[in-house]
């Protein structure tokens, strides 16, 4: 009887781990073919409008963490060349004591970012969230996207499949920080299938809000 029992336990076990490597491979697949021919490097991404900036880890005192800097610095070096014309920055304040958006906000600022030039989006949660937002809340209908290498294709193709015309430039430098890197490449591959899953739904954002003008401001 308990060998009958653990044999349906290890079976039942081993369709459980099939499925879910089936279904992470699915979001993978997905994932890749949504991005296929809209991820560039920095030197040769089509022109938009507007460059949206995906929120990271900002450390206490307000300084962004390294993967964040990163994202940054290609948004002003975007900026700087002409291929956008404004910055959308997207991250996590749902607390007052942490504010990404705030803290990527004065980044570019002290770099040489005119404030103007700059919209922020204090409810990019995750990336479903801040391609959701800023088709439905900031009405951008064209957009570069940045964020790291590991994460491009997913972010592409969630801001692809909500609406908005999107190429994507992916950070490499933060590889130097190699196992904070491989744990967030490592995550990934569920992300994916959250993305599928939340794209599949249809879902709104964790907060949706009132539609905003800071990036037409910003534009203008």
């Amino acid at each position: 009887m308990r060998r009958r029992w653990f044999r349906r336990l290890v079976v039942a076990g081993g369709l459980a781990t099939a499925a879910a490597v089936l279904t992470m491979a699915a979001g993978a697949l997905w994932v890749k073919a949504e991005a296929h021919g809209h991820v560039y490097a920095l030197t040769d991404v089509p022109a938009a409008p507007v460059a949206i900036v995906l929120g990271a880890e900002v450390y206490a005192g307000g300084n962004p963490s390294p993967f964040l800097a990163a994202r940054l610095d290609i948004a002003r070096r975007l900026y700087e060349s002409g291929r956008v014309k404004a910055i959308l920055v997207s991250g996590d304040h749902a607390e007052w004591t942490y504010n990404e958006p705030g803290a990527m906000f004065q980044w570019l600022v002290d770099r040489g970012v005119p404030s103007a030039r700059i919209a922020l989006d204090h409810a990019g949660f995750d990336t479903y969230d801040t391609c959701a937002r800023a088709r439905q809340i900031f009405g951008i209908r064209t957009a570069v996207i940045v964020t790291q290498s590991y994460h491009i294709e997913r972010a592409v193709a969630l801001c692809r499949r909500l609406g908005i015309d999107t190429a994507g430039v992916g950070d490499d430098t933060a590889r130097i920080y190699r196992q904070p890197w491989l744990s967030s490449a490592g995550r990934e591959r569920m992300a994916v299938v959250k993305a599928m899953t939340d794209t599949l739904s249809g879902r709104d954002p964790v907060f949706l809000g009132r539609t905003e003008i800071s990036v037409d401001e910003a534009l203008r």
